[in-house]
């Protein structure tokens, strides 16, 4: 099971924060750092100092790591074209040395929309189509040829499909609750599946419309890799674990319920359950970036137990 760090900096990071969290997440042996790409804070919090950009944020963190994965979770599709999101995950790929993987989805907040003027469509699923399409299509492209495409939202012409990443495929993400279209463009489109905030019950079914919609496409359903993203909370006892929880504004009985959280025993019990269903990569969502003995007790008394 690989565990990930997924942070959520629309709450209210520095691009100093996210670069402690992404050392602490390489230093503590964990396989990758992952992002929300968001302008908007959620919820009560303050958000201060405000939203950084997920793409100028991994750029930095590409120079200054050297192991981990380096991804979102999800890039919105409302938020960037996809010629130029293809430029920029490839420059950011070459930055890393190929440790990039996109996570795109359809865009959803239309609040962070209006607060920064940013066109919100209604037709957003049919764009992400299109973009994926894209994305995948300009860096599949030969070197020396050009690509084209014309469709109902984007159209490209001649465009010489550069630059080319440092892998020779940056695996893509496609997640989501949707019964239908989800699953049939994870099957056409992805490496990977991720399962957000959901049951293990829920989980499982999604997976295994994923699964159908793969071999409907002529893939293996193994083909992909199954992932979740889950808050966690972890203490040693249950005062640490009530504390924990306090700092994010939740009760434990209810992370317990909805999430990863409890001792270490009880986490590492519940993402095995996860795993029983097919889940291979876990998405540890970290919601307080200033307690890094948070992350010291993942990796040493969860993670451990895990590899």
């Amino acid at each position: 099971m690989d565990l990930r760090i997924f942070t959520e900096p629309q709450q209210g990071a520095t691009y100093d924060t996210l670069l402690t969290v992404a050392k602490a997440t390489e230093d503590l042996g964990f396989d990758a750092f992952f992002r929300s790409d968001h302008y908007l804070r959620m919820g009560s919090v303050d958000g201060l100092p405000g939203p950084t950009d997920a793409w100028i944020t991994l750029a930095g963190l590409a120079r200054e790591t050297k192991r981990i994965r380096l991804g979102t979770l999800m890039t919105a599709g409302t938020f960037r074209l996809p010629g130029v999101l293809a430029i920029q995950v490839a420059q950011v790929d070459q930055m890393s040395g190929g440790r990039v993987e996109l996570g795109l989805g359809a865009g959803w907040f239309e609040d962070e929309h209006k607060a920064y003027g940013i066109p919100f469509p209604k037709e957003k699923l049919a764009r992400l189509e299109e973009q994926l399409e894209i994305v995948t299509g300009l860096w599949a492209t030969e070197l020396g040829k050009t690509y084209d495409f014309h469709g109902t939202y984007y159209d490209l012409t001649d465009s010489p499909a550069l630059p080319k990443p440092a892998q020779a495929k940056i695996p893509v993400l496609v997640g989501g609750h949707g019964a239908t279209r989800t699953p049939r463009l994870a099957a056409k489109y992805a490496d990977e599946f991720n399962m957000p905030f959901a049951s293990i019950e829920d989980s499982e079914r999604q997976f295994g419309r994923v699964r159908a919609a793969a071999e409907a496409a002529g893939r293996r359903g193994d083909d992909l890799t199954y992932s979740n993203a889950l808050v966690v909370c972890v203490g040693r006892d249950e005062k640490e674990v009530a504390r924990r929880a306090a700092a994010i504004g939740r009760e434990a009985d209810e992370l317990k319920l909805n999430g990863l959280a409890g001792s270490p025993a009880e986490v590492v019990d519940k993402i095995g359950r996860y795993a029983e269903i097919g889940a291979s990569r876990i998405y540890l969502q970290i919601l307080d970036l200033d307690d890094l003995d948070h992350l010291e007790l993942i990796s040493s008394q969860v993670q451990s137990q895990l590899s």
